[in-house]
C-alpha cells in the first residue's frame, strides 16, 4: 500500500510562514524524484517545487523562488518551507513522488508522477 500524506495546511494572513510535510509509506522512496504541485479552485494544477532522488537538486516555480525551501529526510519524508506566503498561494498542495531513469528536465511536470497524495489546503487571507 504506497501512500503519500500530506500535512501542515491551514488558514493564514500575508507574510506568514507555514511548512507542509509529506509521508511517505508503503516502499522506500530515498531514489525517487519528489515535488510539490498546487493547485487553486478553477486553475490547472501547477508546478511548486521539487527535489529529486537522494537530495541531489532542488528545483522552485518562480512564483516561489526566494522564499521557499524544499528538503527531505531519509526516512521517506518530505517537506515545504514556505514564506513571506501571499493570498495568491491560496491553493490545495499536493505531494507527488515519481521513480524510474533519471531526468533532469521533466520535474516540473505533473503527467510524470505517478504517486500522490490526497492534498493539504493552505489558505492565505489578506
Amino acid at each position: 500500500q504506497v501512500q503519500l500524506v500530506e500535512s501542515g495546511g491551514g488558514l493564514v494572513q500575508t507574510g506568514d510562514s507555514l511548512t507542509l510535510s509529506c509521508a511517505a509509506s508503503g516502499r522506500t522512496f530515498s531514489d525517487y524524484d519528489m515535488a510539490w504541485f498546487r493547485q487553486a479552485p478553477g486553475r490547472e494544477r501547477e508546478f511548486v517545487a521539487a527535489i529529486t532522488r537522494f537530495g541531489r537538486n532542488t528545483y522552485f516555480a518562480d512564483s516561489v523562488k526566494g522564499r521557499s525551501g524544499i528538503s527531505r529526510d531519509y526516512d521517506n519524508s518530505m517537506y515545504l518551507d514556505m514564506n513571506s506566503l501571499r493570498p495568491e498561494d491560496t491553493a490545495v498542495y499536493y505531494c507527488a513522488a515519481r521513480g524510474g531513469p533519471e531526468n533532469f528536465y521533466s520535474f516540473a511536470i505533473a503527467e510524470e508522477y505517478p504517486y500522490w497524495g490526497q492534498g493539504t489546503q493552505v489558505s492565505v487571507s489578506s
